[in-house]
């Protein structure tokens, strides 16, 4: 069976799995306010690699998280899954971060929503089936009372801007799941290997991330 690596850092949660076959082996992440990817990401892969007592020549291919997210985080995941295939002769698989993030929930019908905080009361967002299917393409939105009106299903929230959209979105059918914040590797494994299976991979020299956003830098206030 194939031993697909899974790299998630469009977030704060710094993410690794090793999958098998599709199935999630080992996972080593951490969620931290300073953004410790950097210094956290090889030091997770090394370790998956080592506890499940495999090599890196036993990678079939690199999965990694394509977006949108943390522009830094992105680039650090990124970089390093390419470093990885251009090193080991493997192919590259990019995963919607989005999708990642609504394959934790768990629900019979409705719709799901997967959010990622972009600062102040806009975000990154999508819309899902109950069976992670993509209904609607990815946006970068200012959230309002009438966000997601002209969906009538029950729709279920996730992601790390609960807190600030609580008080704004309010509907009958509205309704966040607790305890789902960040996208983790682990829902990555299942993605990954249906796009290994059909050779769904991409260019590793070109592949960039999808920021969504322009990088803005913005001068010190010192």
């Amino acid at each position: 069976m194939e031993y697909i690596l899974n790299i998630e850092t469009a977030t704060k949660n710094c993410s690794v799995a090793l999958a098998k076959g599709g199935k999630n082996i080992l996972c080593k992440e951490i969620a931290e306010e300073g953004y410790s990817h950097a210094e956290r990401l090889h030091v997770f892969i090394e370790e998956v690699i080592k506890e499940a007592e495999i090599s890196m020549n036993d990678l079939s291919a690199i999965a990694v998280s394509q977006g949108p997210g943390s522009y830094t985080g992105l680039r650090i995941g990124v970089s390093a899954a390419k470093g990885l295939c251009f090193a080991l002769g493997i192919p590259l698989i990019a995963i919607d971060t989005l999708q990642t993030l609504a394959c934790q929930a768990e629900v019979e019908s409705g719709l799901i929503i997967p959010m990622i905080d972009a600062r102040r009361m806009e975000v990154y967002s999508s819309v899902f089936t109950s069976a992670f299917e993509k209904k609607r393409e990815v946006l970068a939105e200012i959230i309002t009372e009438d966000s997601f009106s002209e969906l009538k299903e029950t729709l279920y929230f996730v992601g790390d801007c609960a807190d600030k959209c609580k008080e704004v979105l309010t509907k009958e059918n509205y309704s966040f799941l607790e305890g789902i914040k960040y996208p983790s590797a682990k829902e990555m494994c299942s993605l990954s290997y249906k796009k290994f299976k059909t050779n769904d991979f991409v260019d590793v020299a070109y592949f960039e991330p999808y920021y969504l956003k322009d990088f803005m830098i913005t001068p010190s206030k010192k």
